[in-house]
């Protein structure tokens, strides 16, 4: 019997989330049956259950990745450009969030999945878990900023952090909604809010 690569496995993978992705936009997670996964991906039972053992795990994984590139960009800050605006990293979040919600929609993922973690508990951990290593990681760029003079040290990085925070999920929200006139201007109005020190 052919050895699989990792390769084919990653890719079946990403077939199966892609499929999961597209019934539960249209149908919801709770009216999307594992029967439908399976035809929505051209792929028998045994396939599907290879890479996930349940539905659940299929939206965790599709939560875990919608958070993996927001995730990926505030930790990148923190590690190499920590005294960088905060104007400028919020915006490039919103910017993230924009371009993956036109080529997968995790606007309207992610308030599914908000919705669903009120009655899920491992979803709601994993949920809190990824938003406390955000927060984690905002608040260390924060601080540099005050270190620095280019933010006000009137409240705590982690009040501010947690502040800040509480923009994405309003901005996802309008996203899914299909608001995305209104928002053009948001990321630019973050960067005039809070400016680079360098370019002010």
């Amino acid at each position: 019997m052919p050895k699989v690569t990792q390769e084919y496995m990653d890719a079946r993978r990403a077939q199966i989330l892609d499929a999961a992705r597209r019934c539960f936009l249209r149908d919801g997670f709770h009216s999307t049956s594992m029967q439908d996964l399976f035809a929505e991906s051209g792929l028998s039972a045994g396939a599907v259950y290879r890479h996930f053992a349940s539905k659940n795990e299929m939206i965790t994984a599709i939560v875990e990745e919608n958070m993996r590139d927001v995730l990926a960009m505030v930790n990148s800050a923190a590690r190499n450009r920590p005294s960088s605006s905060i104007g400028d990293l919020i915006a490039d979040v919103l910017d993230i969030v924009k371009t993956k919600t036109a080529e997968q929609n995790i606007a309207g993922l992610s308030v599914l999945a908000w919705s669903e973690s009120l009655r899920n508990p491992s979803l709601a951990k994993q949920f809190d878990d990824l938003m406390t290593q955000m927060r984690s990681a905002l608040t260390g760029v924060i601080r540099e900023n005050q270190q620095s003079g280019s933010l006000t040290r009137a409240a705590s990085p982690e009040a501010i952090a947690a502040t800040l925070m509480c923009m994405l999920p309003g901005y996802i929200l309008q996203l899914a909604m299909g608001d995305s006139k209104s928002l053009e201007g948001v990321p630019d109005a973050l960067r005039a809010l809070w400016p680079d020190p360098a370019t002010s």
